[in-house]
């Protein structure tokens, strides 16, 4: 088959939701360097990041401290229209309408809510320019609690680390 070139290999997720899960103490410098870059400030902070070999290592040095994965569409519309604020000269306002988007991104092409949804979870060409522009996501607590313990890795039976799709239940509990 590899002869050939016929075999299947499925593409790479591109997009991850990261949710911050851990605090703020003990955490060394390097990974706590990388929180910042992500925008992962608070606990219970949640950013839309496009999968790239350099986004992939960062967020192996970070997986203690959040949960991702690679949200549905379902997810990415919900926590857009429940719980998405907008980044206008550096102030958090509220999605109200679609003036506010068109203002900021009309010139990207993205004029109402469900052109940043889409622009979003394709991982568009704008998709660094729509992602800026929404503040990180306050989440709750999940509901439920996390499971047995969240410090573990989620294939221990923990919550940190890469869940792939399993984060859409994570979303669901937080949103």
């Amino acid at each position: 088959a590899k002869a050939a070139g016929n075999f299947y290999v499925p593409a790479q997720p591109k997009l991850a939701f990261v949710i911050r899960i851990k605090g703020i103490n003990h955490i060394a410098p390097k990974p706590r360097k990388i929180l910042q870059l992500l925008r992962l400030l608070q606990i219970n902070n949640g950013v839309f990041v496009r999968l790239t070999k350099a986004t992939t290592q960062m967020l192996q040095l970070v997986g203690p401290y959040v949960a991702y994965g690679e949200p549905n569409l379902k997810s990415v519309r919900e926590l857009i229209y429940k719980r998405g604020y907008a980044k206008v000269n550096k102030q958090r306002i509220p999605l109200t309408d679609n003036s506010i988007i068109e203002k900021s991104l009309g010139k990207f092409g993205i004029v109402c809510m469900e052109d940043l949804i889409h622009e979003i979870y394709t991982v568009g060409p704008n998709f660094k320019q729509a992602s800026n522009f929404l503040w990180p996501f306050k989440l709750s607590n999940a509901t439920g609690g996390y499971s047995v313990k969240k410090a573990l890795h989620f294939i221990q039976g923990g919550d940190s680390g890469d869940r792939e799709l399993k984060i859409n239940n994570l979303i669901r509990q937080m949103n």
